[in-house]
Protein backbone atom coordinates (compact mmCIF):
# COMPACT_ATOMS: atom_id res chain seq x y z
CA UNK A 1 0.00 0.00 0.00
CA UNK A 2 1.27 3.48 -0.85
CA UNK A 3 2.30 5.99 1.80
CA UNK A 4 2.88 9.43 0.29
CA UNK A 5 4.95 12.34 1.60
CA UNK A 6 4.32 15.72 -0.06
CA UNK A 7 6.96 18.41 0.36
CA UNK A 8 4.73 21.45 0.17
CA UNK A 9 4.13 25.10 0.82
CA UNK A 10 2.68 25.80 -2.64
CA UNK A 11 -0.77 25.97 -4.20
CA UNK A 12 0.10 22.84 -6.16
CA UNK A 13 0.90 20.94 -2.96
CA UNK A 14 -2.45 21.92 -1.44
CA UNK A 15 -4.30 20.87 -4.60
CA UNK A 16 -2.54 17.51 -4.56
CA UNK A 17 -3.35 17.01 -0.87
CA UNK A 18 -7.03 17.65 -1.62
CA UNK A 19 -7.00 15.23 -4.54
CA UNK A 20 -5.37 12.49 -2.46
CA UNK A 21 -7.77 13.08 0.44
CA UNK A 22 -10.71 12.62 -1.95
CA UNK A 23 -9.24 9.26 -2.95
CA UNK A 24 -8.53 8.31 0.69
CA UNK A 25 -4.86 7.86 -0.20
CA UNK A 26 -2.59 7.94 2.87
CA UNK A 27 -0.54 11.13 2.62
CA UNK A 28 1.25 13.67 4.81
CA UNK A 29 1.97 17.25 3.76
CA UNK A 30 5.24 18.70 5.04
CA UNK A 31 5.83 22.45 5.41
CA UNK A 32 9.19 24.13 5.89
CA UNK A 33 7.49 26.42 8.42
CA UNK A 34 8.19 29.79 6.80
CA UNK A 35 4.50 30.81 6.73
CA UNK A 36 2.92 31.72 10.05
CA UNK A 37 -0.64 30.90 8.99
CA UNK A 38 -0.62 28.00 6.56
CA UNK A 39 -3.95 27.03 5.06
CA UNK A 40 -5.88 24.20 6.68
CA UNK A 41 -5.32 20.92 4.84
CA UNK A 42 -7.41 17.75 4.41
CA UNK A 43 -4.42 15.50 5.18
CA UNK A 44 -2.09 15.32 8.21
CA UNK A 45 0.55 18.06 8.29
CA UNK A 46 4.09 18.20 9.66
CA UNK A 47 6.07 21.42 10.02
CA UNK A 48 9.83 21.93 10.01
CA UNK A 49 12.98 20.73 8.31
CA UNK A 50 14.37 17.22 8.23
CA UNK A 51 18.04 17.84 8.95
CA UNK A 52 19.55 17.53 5.50
CA UNK A 53 19.63 14.48 3.27
CA UNK A 54 20.41 12.09 6.13
CA UNK A 55 17.47 13.37 8.15
CA UNK A 56 15.10 13.05 5.23
CA UNK A 57 16.32 9.50 4.51
CA UNK A 58 15.71 8.61 8.16
CA UNK A 59 12.20 10.11 8.01
CA UNK A 60 11.34 8.25 4.81
CA UNK A 61 12.43 4.97 6.36
CA UNK A 62 10.92 5.55 9.81
CA UNK A 63 7.55 6.55 8.35
CA UNK A 64 7.71 3.84 5.66
CA UNK A 65 7.12 6.37 2.91
CA UNK A 66 6.73 4.74 -0.50
CA UNK A 67 6.27 7.85 -2.70
CA UNK A 68 7.86 11.27 -2.33
CA UNK A 69 6.32 14.24 -4.15
CA UNK A 70 8.41 17.41 -4.24
CA UNK A 71 5.85 20.20 -4.59
CA UNK A 72 8.04 22.89 -3.05
CA UNK A 73 8.59 26.35 -4.53
CA UNK A 74 10.54 26.30 -7.82
CA UNK A 75 13.32 28.25 -6.07
CA UNK A 76 13.63 25.82 -3.13
CA UNK A 77 16.67 24.36 -4.89
CA UNK A 78 18.38 22.91 -1.81
CA UNK A 79 15.26 21.07 -0.66
CA UNK A 80 14.69 19.69 -4.16
CA UNK A 81 18.29 18.46 -4.37
CA UNK A 82 17.90 16.82 -0.95
CA UNK A 83 14.66 15.16 -2.07
CA UNK A 84 16.33 13.60 -5.11
CA UNK A 85 19.29 12.32 -3.08
CA UNK A 86 17.19 11.02 -0.17
CA UNK A 87 14.66 9.25 -2.40
CA UNK A 88 17.48 7.50 -4.23
CA UNK A 89 19.19 6.42 -1.00
CA UNK A 90 15.97 5.27 0.66
CA UNK A 91 14.69 3.50 -2.44
CA UNK A 92 11.56 5.65 -2.59
CA UNK A 93 9.67 6.61 -5.77
CA UNK A 94 10.07 10.34 -6.47
CA UNK A 95 8.46 12.98 -8.67
CA UNK A 96 8.48 16.79 -8.79
CA UNK A 97 5.22 18.72 -9.14
CA UNK A 98 6.08 22.23 -10.26
CA UNK A 99 4.34 24.99 -12.14
CA UNK A 100 5.69 25.89 -15.61
CA UNK A 101 7.93 28.94 -15.92
CA UNK A 102 6.55 32.27 -17.11
CA UNK A 103 7.44 33.23 -20.67
CA UNK A 104 7.70 36.85 -21.81
CA UNK A 105 4.82 38.04 -24.00
CA UNK A 106 4.60 40.90 -26.47
CA UNK A 107 4.99 44.19 -24.62
CA UNK A 108 7.02 42.73 -21.74
CA UNK A 109 10.30 44.47 -20.88
CA UNK A 110 12.20 41.71 -19.09
CA UNK A 111 15.87 41.55 -18.21
CA UNK A 112 16.97 38.04 -17.23
CA UNK A 113 19.46 37.48 -14.40
CA UNK A 114 20.65 34.16 -12.94
CA UNK A 115 20.30 34.90 -9.23
CA UNK A 116 19.66 37.43 -6.45
CA UNK A 117 23.14 38.92 -6.78
CA UNK A 118 22.46 39.57 -10.45
CA UNK A 119 19.20 41.31 -9.57
CA UNK A 120 20.92 43.50 -6.97
CA UNK A 121 23.54 44.50 -9.53
CA UNK A 122 20.88 45.78 -11.96
CA UNK A 123 19.93 48.46 -9.42
CA UNK A 124 23.22 50.34 -9.63
CA UNK A 125 22.48 53.98 -10.35
CA UNK A 126 20.15 56.74 -9.28
CA UNK A 127 17.27 56.32 -6.84
CA UNK A 128 14.12 54.56 -8.07
CA UNK A 129 10.95 53.11 -6.62
CA UNK A 130 11.46 49.34 -6.73
CA UNK A 131 8.86 46.63 -6.17
CA UNK A 132 10.58 43.57 -4.71
CA UNK A 133 8.23 40.70 -5.58
CA UNK A 134 10.41 38.09 -3.89
CA UNK A 135 8.80 37.18 -0.59
CA UNK A 136 10.84 37.97 2.49
CA UNK A 137 13.82 35.60 2.33
CA UNK A 138 16.14 37.65 0.10
CA UNK A 139 15.00 41.21 0.79
CA UNK A 140 17.96 42.16 2.98
CA UNK A 141 20.38 41.46 0.11
CA UNK A 142 19.15 44.71 -1.48
CA UNK A 143 20.38 46.81 1.47
CA UNK A 144 23.61 47.33 -0.50
CA UNK A 145 21.52 49.52 -2.83
CA UNK A 146 20.14 51.90 -0.17
CA UNK A 147 19.40 54.77 -2.59
CA UNK A 148 16.11 53.18 -3.69
CA UNK A 149 12.70 53.09 -2.03
CA UNK A 150 11.46 49.50 -1.95
CA UNK A 151 7.90 48.22 -1.98
CA UNK A 152 7.60 44.86 -0.21
CA UNK A 153 4.58 42.54 -0.14
CA UNK A 154 4.62 39.75 2.45
CA UNK A 155 2.09 37.08 3.36
CA UNK A 156 2.70 37.70 7.10
CA UNK A 157 3.95 40.63 9.16
CA UNK A 158 7.64 39.92 9.80
CA UNK A 159 8.84 39.51 13.38
CA UNK A 160 12.00 41.45 12.51
CA UNK A 161 11.71 44.55 10.34
CA UNK A 162 13.30 44.29 6.87
CA UNK A 163 16.87 45.57 6.76
CA UNK A 164 16.17 48.21 4.11
CA UNK A 165 16.54 51.86 5.10
CA UNK A 166 13.72 53.06 2.81
CA UNK A 167 10.76 50.78 2.25
CA UNK A 168 6.99 50.37 2.38
CA UNK A 169 5.45 47.08 3.47
CA UNK A 170 2.12 45.63 2.35
CA UNK A 171 0.86 42.50 4.10
CA UNK A 172 -1.47 40.62 1.79
CA UNK A 173 -2.10 37.08 0.60
CA UNK A 174 -2.70 36.23 -3.08
CA UNK A 175 -3.94 35.37 -5.56
CA UNK A 176 -3.74 38.98 -6.75
CA UNK A 177 -5.42 40.70 -9.69
CA UNK A 178 -3.77 42.72 -12.43
CA UNK A 179 -6.10 45.66 -11.74
CA UNK A 180 -5.17 45.57 -8.08
CA UNK A 181 -1.48 45.41 -8.87
CA UNK A 182 -1.78 48.28 -11.35
CA UNK A 183 -3.29 50.39 -8.57
CA UNK A 184 -0.58 49.29 -6.16
CA UNK A 185 2.22 50.18 -8.58
CA UNK A 186 0.67 53.54 -9.41
CA UNK A 187 0.06 54.39 -5.75
CA UNK A 188 3.74 53.74 -4.97
CA UNK A 189 5.13 55.26 -8.16
CA UNK A 190 6.93 52.03 -9.07
CA UNK A 191 9.68 52.35 -11.69
CA UNK A 192 10.87 48.72 -11.85
CA UNK A 193 9.88 45.27 -10.57
CA UNK A 194 12.22 42.53 -9.34
CA UNK A 195 10.65 39.08 -9.63
CA UNK A 196 11.58 35.42 -9.43
CA UNK A 197 10.28 33.28 -12.27
CA UNK A 198 7.98 31.36 -9.94
CA UNK A 199 5.39 30.56 -12.62
CA UNK A 200 1.74 29.86 -12.00
CA UNK A 201 -1.32 32.11 -12.18
CA UNK A 202 -1.53 33.26 -8.55
CA UNK A 203 1.44 35.63 -8.78
CA UNK A 204 1.29 36.51 -12.47
CA UNK A 205 -0.82 39.62 -11.92
CA UNK A 206 2.24 41.78 -11.24
CA UNK A 207 3.68 40.87 -14.65
CA UNK A 208 0.44 41.72 -16.45
CA UNK A 209 0.33 44.99 -14.50
CA UNK A 210 3.94 45.78 -15.41
CA UNK A 211 3.18 45.10 -19.10
CA UNK A 212 0.13 47.37 -18.96
CA UNK A 213 2.15 50.17 -17.37
CA UNK A 214 5.20 49.67 -19.60
CA UNK A 215 7.43 48.97 -16.60
CA UNK A 216 10.67 46.98 -16.80
CA UNK A 217 10.94 43.68 -14.94
CA UNK A 218 14.16 42.07 -13.74
CA UNK A 219 13.37 38.36 -13.96
CA UNK A 220 15.45 35.98 -11.86
CA UNK A 221 15.68 32.68 -13.74
CA UNK A 222 15.01 29.38 -11.99
CA UNK A 223 17.77 27.14 -10.70
CA UNK A 224 18.26 23.89 -12.64
CA UNK A 225 15.67 21.19 -11.93
CA UNK A 226 17.34 18.12 -10.37
CA UNK A 227 14.41 15.68 -10.66
CA UNK A 228 14.29 12.95 -13.30
CA UNK A 229 10.48 12.90 -13.33
CA UNK A 230 8.59 16.20 -13.46
CA UNK A 231 4.94 17.08 -13.96
CA UNK A 232 3.10 20.40 -14.03
CA UNK A 233 -0.30 18.97 -13.13
CA UNK A 234 -1.85 17.23 -10.12
CA UNK A 235 -3.29 14.74 -12.62
CA UNK A 236 0.27 13.88 -13.61
CA UNK A 237 1.08 12.89 -10.04
CA UNK A 238 -2.09 10.80 -9.79
CA UNK A 239 -1.23 9.03 -13.04
CA UNK A 240 2.31 8.40 -11.76
CA UNK A 241 0.93 6.95 -8.53
CA UNK A 242 -1.40 4.74 -10.53
CA UNK A 243 1.43 3.37 -12.64
CA UNK A 244 3.47 2.74 -9.51
CA UNK A 245 0.56 0.82 -7.98
CA UNK A 246 0.28 -1.29 -11.14
CA UNK A 247 3.97 -2.13 -10.79
CA UNK A 248 3.36 -3.16 -7.21
CA UNK A 249 5.48 -0.37 -5.73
Amino acid sequence: MSNILILGGTTEASALAAALAERHAPAVLSYAGRTDRPRAQPVPVRVGGFGGVAGLVRHLRDERVTHLVDATHPFAATMSEHAVAAAREAGVEHIMLTRPSWVAAEGDRWTHVPDIAGAVATLNGSARNVMLALGRMHVDAFAVQPQHHYLLRFVDMPVVAPGLPRHSLVVDRGPFTSDGDIRLMRDHGIDIIISKNAGGSGAQAKLIAARSLGLPVVMIDRPPCPAAQVTHEVSGVLEWLGHAAERGV
